[in-house]
């Protein structure tokens, strides 16, 4: 089995997501998370005042699949969340040795 962590923009969710369900994969856990990469710090404008922006809002996805599914669960994902601009989807992938699940007592 694979795991595969997506960081994706906020806009593309729904994208992405419709996508991996159209090739069965409809189990995902989402989070918002902030980060940088390349683009570093930059200042913006809001209501007349500048700010330095040092975190860009982002999503992370994790999905853990079949290794027969993970390339084309990756392919889907970048596919769909590609912008073309600094910051587009970063994915990373590791094996998985053990899966579980916790049963209520």
């Amino acid at each position: 089995m694979k795991k595969i962590e997506a960081i994706i923009k906020l806009s593309k969710l729904d994208e992405v997501q419709d996508a991996l369900g159209e090739i069965g994969i409809d189990r995902m856990t989402v989070c918002e998370v902030k980060g940088f990469g390349r683009q570093n710090r930059h200042t913006e404008a809001y209501r007349g005042s500048e700010y330095t922006v040092d975190f860009l809002p982002k999503i992370k996805i994790d999905l853990v699949v079949a290794d027969q599914n993970a390339e084309r669960a990756v392919k889907v994902i970048i596919q769909s969340a590609r912008m073309g601009e600094i910051g587009d989807d970063k994915v990373l992938i590791s094996d998985v040795e053990e899966a579980g699940c916790a049963l209520a007592i």
